[in-house]
């Protein structure tokens, strides 16, 4: 156990590719935590996603030993955050871990949408924040200018930023004596009752569940009885240990130390991130402050390819909640596609990333609705709903007003994109809140529907402004809007997969879409098939599927021309009975088209 006043907790936050994971790379050696032989770049993204596509997703822990210029020995517990405004809950609970933040940015590109709202949850938990410029090695880096612009930006003082390039390692030292000297020790006693903040918990294959924590007061040593004040459940302790980065098991836990614990906690509804750990007996009462609950705010069904995998898929979605404790996920059932899940998320990158790890993970096969947000009805009864799937929305007739959630976006981009960009908003139902200038650089905060936000905005804002724009948004509350559901028929038959919430001005042209890519998809049958989008009873856009024809004359040859006519009209009636009684089977492949978000 370290003396407390040698100790320094911090988490480092920065936009999305700003060299937060390459730092880590960077500290992890400076300091010994592993060997040249063993480093390899990004070693904190574990997870196969993170290293394909270069984004941290999930908040990694690492302790480091640092013997700094004044002599003394000191323990440095970090916290590598996401960089994606879908994650940003990962960095708020590790940020109510740490006393302090490192605040990179990027020395070419600047202060960035997500360099903004991350500085501003630093400031939120009383944080002493270090700004660091990174990438100082490239011919576009202007030092000066980004530290100028933090200062008006986020309005923190940035005359002692430390200037770095976490690729060459230079000022890699500067950082490490700053933690130091600048970064405050955590407070907390030894010697009274245990309180330990669960911060994260994921599930091993061999151990069970594996809490990580961060120690408040007393000390966590293995055999001690562990209470978990919210859910009540009292697990023996068997292993305490840290991450150097590799595992490591220690003797104890004492305060402002950050580590995991394993207790054979096999259910995964005992583990909730946020709870207070204390002892059995004669333990606190008072629960640690915690964390807000997540809300999700785009939801989309999961069903199973094959009807026999519903049980994987329980089972599977039961240990993917453990590692991410914002997503959240209940049963449903579809008249299209049969059993499955309604899941919660906290964007599109985050259903997509849920998604992958299902696949890859678990080797499960998956059809995934169109995404939807949670919609508030008033119903004629007085009473109110929340409406998460499009498909339970009820008769038009019931519904007094519908509300939809908005957003506060905040887009920073060169000015030279700044006019596309705010036709899309306005085109997305925006209202524009303000408009400043920092340089040549413009920020636009709109409010905007998230319904309008949750399809294709991130990719339409990226590619007008030819990746230079960044976004960020926070939830603002609800309002009544002119909502529709648009229905799809086929046949005749509504598919309730297909069902959407827009709003009544664009519901002609999304229907008139949806009908048009359902005609490409689904095989032509014997007889001709009506493809519908409605509003309630009234069709609002129509394709058909023409029949294929079978040439039922093809043996006669000569003869009287009435024999023909028979023959053709025996087929009339044939396809007359056939449309009465045909039933139309869509393919999965057709489904999965369909619903694919980004071909709006």
């Amino acid at each position: 156990m370290s003396e407390i006043k040698k100790i320094r907790n911090f988490s480092i936050v920065a936009h999305i590719d700003h060299g937060k994971s390459t730092l880590s790379d960077r500290l992890i050696q400076a300091c010994g935590g592993l060997s040249d032989r063993e480093m390899r770049e990004q070693v904190l993204d574990s997870m196969e996603l993170e290293r394909e596509r270069g984004i941290t997703i999930k908040a990694q822990t690492v302790r480091l030993d640092y013997k700094a210029k004044d002599g003394n020995h000191y323990q440095l517990n970090f916290m590598d955050t996401p960089g994606h405004v879908d994650f940003s809950y990962e960095v708020s609970r590790s940020l109510a871990a740490c006393e302090g933040s490192l605040l990179v940015v990027d020395s070419s590109q600047g202060v960035e949408a997500q360099t903004l709202a991350n500085a501003y949850l630093a400031i939120e938990n009383n944080h002493e924040i270090i700004p660091v410029l990174n990438k100082i090695d490239l011919p576009s880096a202007e030092p000066e200018r980004i530290r100028t612009q933090i200062e008006d930006v986020v309005g923190i003082d940035a005359s002692d930023a430390i200037a770095v390039s976490a690729k060459t390692g230079e000022g890699i030292v500067d950082v490490l004596e700053a933690l130091v000297s600048r970064l405050p020790p955590p407070k907390g006693a030894a010697n009274v009752s245990l309180k330990a903040l669960l911060v994260d918990s994921w599930y091993d294959s061999y151990l069970g569940v594996v809490a990580l924590v961060r120690i408040v007061d007393g000390c966590l040593k293995p055999g001690m009885k562990l209470k978990m004040i919210a859910t009540g459940a009292i697990h023996e302790v068997d292993q305490v240990g840290v991450f150097r980065p590799k595992q490591d098991t220690v003797a104890e836990l004492g305060p402002g130390e950050i580590g995991f614990i394993t207790a054979s906690i096999k259910s995964v509804s005992d583990c909730k991130v946020g709870d207070t750990l204390t002892e059995a007996k004669n333990g606190a009462v008072e629960a640690l402050p915690g964390f807000k609950p997540t809300v999700p705010v785009v939801f989309c069904g999961l069903f199973p390819v094959d009807n026999a995998d519903y049980e994987d898929l329980r089972e599977s979605l039961g240990k993917l909640a453990l590692n991410d404790s914002s997503f959240h996920y209940e049963a449903e059932t579809s008249a299209a596609l049969g059993f499955g899940f309604r899941c919660g998320c906290l964007g599109l990158l985050h259903l997509e990333i849920v998604q992958e790890r299902l696949s890859r993970e678990f080797d499960l096969e998956l059809i995934t609705t169109a995404p939807s947000v949670v919609y508030r009805l008033h119903l004629m009864s007085g009473e109110e709903m929340t409406l998460h799937n499009p498909a339970d929305y009820p008769d038009q007739v019931q519904i007094k007003s519908v509300q939809e959630p908005w957003i506060k976006a905040t887009i920073i981009v060169p000015d030279e994109y700044l006019g596309p960009i705010l036709s899309l908003c306005t085109e997305r139902r925006g209202e524009q809140d303000q408009l400043t200038y920092v340089g040549n650089r413009a920020m636009a905060v709109y409010y905007l529907p998230l319904n309008e936000v949750v399809f294709d905005f991130y990719d339409r804002l990226k590619s007008i402004s030819r990746g230079y724009a960044s976004f960020d948004y926070e939830l603002v509350g609800y309002r009544e809007n002119d909502l529709v559901r648009v229905g799809i028929l086929v046949n005749g038959e509504p598919v309730d997969a297909l069902s959407m919430i827009v709003h009544r001005s664009s519901a002609e042209s999304r229907g008139r879409q949806i009908c048009e890519r359902l005609k490409e998809l689904i095989p032509r049958q014997l007889f001709k098939v009506p493809i519908q989008a409605a509003i309630g009873g009234k069709v609002i856009a129509r394709e058909t599927i023409s029949a294929m024809r079978k040439d039922v004359t093809a043996k006669c040859y000569g003869g009287d021309i009435t024999r023909k006519r028979k023959l053709l009209e025996k087929q009339k009636k044939g396809k007359k009975k056939m449309r009465e009684f045909g039933n139309v089977e869509i393919p999965q492949s057709a489904f999965i088209d369909a619903l694919k978000m980004s071909d709006r």
